[in-house]
């Protein structure tokens, strides 16, 4: 995930999900072992974590002290193993069928906790353009 000021996400030159910041741009994988209850916990810690910029006491803050939005997008190449050969292996990565409702339990438990959320298209070729604030980027594991 990274700490944006603005992002969105086209599919053949259509914006199907875009946010202002400061709020979140996550790229979400899922690998075998991924539960429905595992989504709803990294629903939660992308909810929870203050990574967001510091409020006048100096405390940072999170998506749900903001009411920051956050822009979910399915990425299966983030389980690539790139260590033998030079053509990364996608073994790790879920199919399809069962990636696509993982992602898509993310975004409704982040929606159940009040977050507004934009989403990408699963399976389609995506553009995602961002400001990236900092540079702040978390790899975050549940």
């Amino acid at each position: 995930m990274q700490r944006v000021t603005e992002a969105r996400v086209t599919v053949a030159g259509e914006t199907v999900g875009a946010i202002e910041g400061p709020g979140l741009c996550v790229l979400v994988g899922a690998t075998h072992d991924d539960t429905p209850a595992k989504a709803a916990q990294l629903a939660r810690k992308l909810w929870t974590l203050r990574l967001l910029p510091a409020n006048d006491e100096g405390v940072e803050q999170s998506c749900s002290d903001l009411g920051a939005p956050l822009l979910v997008i399915s990425q299966f190449t983030l389980y690539g193993d790139a260590r033998k050969g030079r053509r990364p292996t996608w073994n790790a990565a879920a199919p399809g069928p069962v990636a696509e409702p993982l992602v898509d339990e993310v975004v409704a438990q982040l929606r159940a906790l009040g977050a507004k959320v934009e989403t990408g298209r699963f399976g389609a070729d995506m553009r995602v353009a961002l400001v990236n604030d900092g540079p702040f980027t978390v790899l975050v594991e549940v």
